[in-house]
């Protein structure tokens, strides 16, 4: 790979186009509505935006190609930030009335059709707490394996593919922790403990395996002619491992206390943006 000579700049790809889209549908869904939850879900949709835009369309993005350590914190800046803030924004249904109404219908009747029975059945498969578990953990490992993360820094399209991947898995992990309709999760807040705690020792071991490793990993990087601030590949790595470690925990021990917060004081819970509300009882007669 060749080291860093073009100019560190926003290069207005991909991702602003889908952010730019998302942020249309956001104000077009909610023109006549007065916003759920007040203005600080709007906050949190627009940080989670700018979260995506700094990961994918800033000289972060161009970094990460020469620098591990940055490329860890891409990564974070997807799953750890912006997935759990715009899980917390809850802007799935709002921006669905973005679309036009006709159009709504359209793809609602056709989705509700017995000939698309199998995909519904997946996608409920998938929202269950140890298949997304498992999809969002073992997305994270195997792309961290030499032979996904070398081709990922050599060609531009498997590396798209892998910042998708990372950040639909972290959509779907993140969804069954906070209450974020329509999106539904089965987990009780002691599952939900054990879904988080259990994330972030995934993170931890192969951030050991990373600091441990006696030479560079990913040929891609050791392969660099000179990278910036003038640290060895291995230097690199370990920073990296760093990242992985400590920013990268933040997201699931913020999460992991508020969880437990709210099983402890259950009272007057209901409404927080991590506990699904229940259904009202009726009374009799």
């Amino acid at each position: 790979m060749a080291a860093l000579t073009t100019p560190l700049d926003w290069t207005g790809g991909p991702a602003l186009l889908w952010v730019l889209g998302a942020a249309l549908l956001y104000w077009l869904g909610g023109r006549h509505r007065r916003p759920a939850g007040g203005s600080w879900r709007t906050a949190a949709f627009v940080a989670g935006l700018l979260a995506i835009l700094v990961a994918l369309d800033s000289p972060v993005d161009r970094l990460a190609d020469e620098l591990f350590w940055v490329h860890m914190v891409q990564h974070i800046l997807l799953i750890g930030v912006a997935a759990p803030l715009l899980a917390l924004a809850r802007p799935w249904n709002r921006m669905w009335r973005g679309f036009p109404l006709a159009y709504r219908r359209s793809v609602a009747g056709a989705i509700a059709a017995p000939r698309w029975g199998w995909l519904r059945g997946v996608a409920s498969f998938c929202g269950g707490g140890l298949a997304s578990w498992l999809l969002f953990n073992l997305t994270f490992c195997a792309w961290h394996l030499p032979v996904l993360y070398d081709a990922a820094l050599r060609l531009e399209f498997v590396h798209a593919f892998e910042h998708l991947i990372f950040f639909a898995t972290a959509l779907l992990f993140w969804t069954r922790v906070v209450y974020s309709p329509p999106w539904r999760s089965t987990l009780s807040e002691i599952g939900k403990l054990a879904y988080l705690g259990s994330t972030m020792v995934v993170g931890w071991v192969l951030a050991i395996v990373l600091a441990l490793a006696g030479s560079p990993i990913y040929s891609a990087y050791a392969d660099e002619a000179s990278r910036l601030g003038h640290i060895s590949a291995f230097t690199d790595q370990q920073f990296a491992a760093g990242v992985m470690w400590v920013p990268g925990s933040i997201a699931y021990s913020v999460a992991i206390v508020a969880v437990a917060y709210l099983w402890l004081e259950p009272s007057g819970s209901r409404s927080r943006p991590f506990v699904e509300p229940k259904p009202l009882s009726r009374g009799v007669g």
